[in-house]
């Protein structure tokens, strides 16, 4: 279990490092990229970032809360990605990429998470008779 919270954490902290950075570079008119931008669709990438690190820590003080955490955000980029995909024709194919890997990332971060004890058991040592 324990590889799996380090490759969880390792993960869930990456993305958001990398959603923040990215975002905001776009946001505060650091970096222009040549394919159309959704601003509303970057500020929920730097928000869903700042989720992602709040889920690499609670991996580690709060297993059960991460579980439902790193759900959540999974649920969130799956309904980004399905209202791009289906009902916005202004969405670049990079966007639309980029929210494919989220999801396919927080599909992993969520089996690894799974795949431990959870709530009050989690950090608790199962003594053997």
């Amino acid at each position: 279990m324990k590889t799996a919270k380090i490759i969880a954490t390792l993960l869930a902290g990456g993305l958001g490092i990398l959603a923040i950075l990215a975002g905001s570079t776009v946001l505060l008119g650091l970096r222009e990229v040549d394919y159309p931008v959704i601003r509303a669709l970057v500020a929920y990438n730097v928000i869903a970032g700042v989720l992602s690190l709040v889920t690499a820590v609670l991996i580690w003080k709060r297993p059960g809360l991460a579980r439902g955490l790193a759900g959540l955000i999974l649920a969130l980029h799956a309904a980004v990605l399905g209202a791009l995909y289906f009902f916005n024709d202004t969405a670049a194919d990079e966007s639309i990429g980029a929210m494919i890997f989220r999801v396919a990332a927080w599909s992993l971060i969520l089996v690894l998470l799974l795949q431990g004890p959870s709530g009050k058991q989690a950090g608790k040592r199962i003594e053997k008779p």
